[in-house]
């Protein structure tokens, strides 16, 4: 359970552990080791801090059992301070006690106790208007005016009945059971606006497509083809310029998911001579090299176990130090460091990279390799190759001045050559310096990596997008924060995912909506940290423009959303709104909605009333998403959530947003209606379905065919190309 404390910076985790009880004095003195001592139900740790690194623990430990837990009112009434006694009268329609000092019993506070006092709490007037307009003024819906509801109201309209069946009677039968509250109605076969406002809050009216969240990717691609979840200056736990540098860092973006980290290495000082970690020439603290290292060693796999890529800026210019720092790669990591090739993708030009099925438990090292063994700084210098001479030229500044971070590259490109003990763990991941997309399709080096801080980023895709989406089919692009972001704040990561880049690397310190729409995108495929692009982004036959106003093959679609009303959005008696916007590609629709301000104080049940917001001819829908922000009147944030297109749920929905940290907050919600169409121009609108099939496309058709070669789906294939000479299937090229 996590719980917050008065402090908005200050986080507050409470959970029973087995962790303090190890000592074995404290396990003597209460007799821990006794067959009964039950110590476990008797222990409870507190654990607080303004982060997840600088924490303090709180042991505690009771005499005995605790038996029960009794719910206090006054623990009620401060959730909702700004309104007493609307709480207090919801307490007292579900019989309970409403008195300060009173407190509730466990087998008093039933779930239909909780649901009475949640519909007087927050009354949903917006969903009896829904369902009056359906019942034409019936107190009821009967199963076939449910079912019908379900099918017209809720189901996407694009889906194929042969392969997506409408909802049926019996369906319709079982969720009437479930979610009407009256038994009498329920065995009528019979809904009530309160059994509907329970169904459109069940787990049948998830937001987000549950199928899509459990879907797992194709992982035996040559990893190139992936989009991977990526951090820079790991170490850091706020700003560049100066703070605290910690190894609980690499473990805490480990065990969200990330997948590539990023390690400023520097030499340390005699007498140990251990290298350290740090922000060269700013003034956060140091930390030992070993220590994050045992930390990723410790933390690598437990979320995900597809491959790690450490990125090393090395800057340790000593043979002594290098082999320290070798040394521990081998012994920690032992057996998941990668340091022999695979047979089958051997280092030579035109072969693919491995996938990251075939590199599952092991650890990439990226650090600049030398072409010839060396280990002494002079051989090291002679055997560097043109390319990472050039590297260093070209991105030369003097190392004896602070204006390395406030430079936009920062310390990055300044790296020395690896001596040999560290160049013989370089393999699969080779950093060189980028000097043209020609120059890199002559080479064809597909495990060469081009790292690009993000305002070169932003100038190939405005010159050479085209180019360097072909690039990024073959090998891969490394994008970092420019080092003027003193702050940690981040770069909008959208752009560079629509070029293909794989690692696309923030700032993890800042929760900004940068690193949210980071958050929001990685949260799919097991949260493994590994997305496979889009095939449009990967396949080698066709050429990709992210500036295109239409893309061969894919329907644009219009998004509509209706913002009905929020539930539980601020603790205070405040107006608040709504702000839904659109990312995707660079033509995709730009325009940010706004709702009105509510029209009463009231940050319980808000309401309104307005046109649905259009999002209209979003040309790749795989690549965008949906945000949607709820704030204070005066701006102050309150929650917020990003959703893939492909994933959303249409129909009625609420859509229970996250805090800026992306944690889901328990109660806060918003109440919407989804729609998600094919595109259609104006011009072709109103005309007969059947004016259409002669425009359709032949190409879908050979599309399809290619993609289903296997027999046994043949009955797949006549069944899409049905879906497509009986739906308006246009493609954009037509349209334009």
């Amino acid at each position: 359970m996590k719980l917050y404390a008065s402090s908005v910076h200050q986080h507050c985790f409470i959970f029973s552990s087995n962790v303090f009880f190890q000592h074995p004095k404290v396990r003597n003195v209460f007799n821990m080791d006794f067959p009964d001592s039950h110590h476990l139900a008797k222990a409870l740790t507190i654990v607080t801090g303004p982060d997840t690194v600088n924490l303090t623990y709180h042991n505690f430990f009771a005499a005995k059992e605790v038996a029960q837990v009794a719910y206090f009112i006054n623990v009620i009434l401060k959730m909702f301070p700004a309104d007493k006694k609307r709480v207090e009268a919801a307490l007292a329609a579900a019989n309970l006690p409403k008195g300060k000092f009173d407190t509730i019993k466990p087998d008093v506070f039933t779930e239909a106790a909780f649901k009475t006092f949640i519909l007087h709490l927050c009354p949903r007037p917006e969903i009896n208007e829904i369902f009056t307009s359906f019942t034409k003024g019936k107190g009821f819906m009967t199963k076939e005016m449910l079912t019908k509801f379900l099918n017209e109201k809720q189901r996407d309209s694009r889906l194929n009945e042969e392969l997506f069946p409408l909802v049926r009677p019996e369906q319709v039968k079982n969720l009437i059971e479930k979610y009407e509250p009256s038994s009498s109605n329920a065995s009528r076969g019979q809904i009530s606006p309160e059994g509907l406002m329970f169904y459109l809050m069940g787990s049948e009216t998830s937001v987000v497509k549950l199928d899509k969240l459990a879907q797992s990717h194709d992982m035996t691609q040559p990893i190139p083809h992936y989009f991977i979840k990526s951090s820079h200056n790991t170490y850091l736990t706020a700003g560049q310029l100066t703070g605290v540098s910690s190894p609980e860092m690499y473990r805490q973006c480990l065990l969200a998911g990330c997948r590539c980290l990023e390690l400023d290495c520097w030499k340390g000082k005699p007498p140990d001579e251990e290298p350290i970690i740090t922000h060269g020439f700013t003034m956060t603290t140091e930390i030992l090299f070993k220590d994050v290292i045992e930390a990723i060693a410790e933390s690598a796999f437990k979320t995900s176990k597809y491959p790690v890529v450490l990125s090393f800026e090395n800057h340790v210019d000593s043979v002594k130090q290098q082999e320290k720092m070798a040394h521990y790669c081998r012994t920690i990591f032992g057996d998941a460091l990668l340091v022999d090739l695979l047979e089958k993708y051997p280092l030579k030009p035109g072969h693919p990279m491995p996938s990251p099925s075939e590199l599952m438990g092991k650890i990439l090292i990226k650090n600049k390799k030398s072409s010839t063994p060396a280990s002494k700084p002079d051989q090291a210098k002679k055997a560097s190759s043109p390319e990472q001479a050039n590297e260093a030229a070209d991105t030369s500044e003097s190392n004896q001045s602070a204006l390395f971070v406030i430079s936009s590259q920062g310390t990055a490109g300044q790296e020395v050559t690896a001596y040999e003990e560290m160049s013989a763990l370089v393999n699969y991941v080779q950093p060189n310096k980028f000097i043209s997309f020609e120059n890199a399709a002559k080479k064809n080096k597909s495990f060469v990596i081009s790292s690009f801080v993000e305002t070169k980023g932003e100038s190939l895709i405005a010159k050479n997008a085209v180019d360097w989406v072909e690039y990024n089919k073959r090998q891969m692009s490394r994008i970092y924060p420019k080092g003027t972001r003193v702050d940690s704040s981040n770069y909008s990561p959208q752009p560079f995912w629509t070029a293909g880049c794989q690692f696309v690397a923030l700032n993890y310190q800042t929760m900004d909506f940068p690193m949210q729409l980071n958050m929001a995108l990685f949260e799919f495929n097991g949260r493994t940290g590994y997305l496979l692009k889009h095939d449009v982004v990967r396949r080698s036959d066709k050429k990709f423009d992210p500036f295109t106003d239409r893309i061969d093959t894919i329907i644009a679609s219009t998004l509509t959303i209706k913002i009905y009303s929020g539930q539980f959005l601020s603790d205070k008696h405040v107006k608040t709104g709504v702000e839904v916007e659109l990312i995707g590609l660079p033509k995709d629709p730009k325009r940010k909605y706004r709702t009105k301000w509510s029209t009463t104080p009231n940050g319980i049940n808000p309401e309104w009333n307005e046109e649905p917001f259009v999002f209209e001819k979003i040309l790749l829908p795989e690549m965008a998403y949906l945000r949607l922000v709820v704030q204070e009147e005066g701006g102050k944030f309150l929650g917020h959530r990003i959703i893939p297109l492909d994933a959303l749920q249409t129909g009625f929905q609420h859509i229970c947003l996250r805090s800026e940290s992306n944690m889901p907050l328990t109660l806060p919600s918003v109440f919407v209606h989804i729609e998600v169409k094919d595109y259609i121009p104006a011009a072709f609108a109103g005309t007969d379905l059947h004016t259409y099939r002669h425009i359709i496309n032949a190409n879908d058709k050979k599309i399809l065919k290619r993609k289903y070669k296997n027999k046994n789906e043949s009955k797949v294939i006549r069944t899409i190309i049905r879906s497509y000479d009986t739906k308006i299937t246009l493609m954009t090229t037509i349209f334009i």
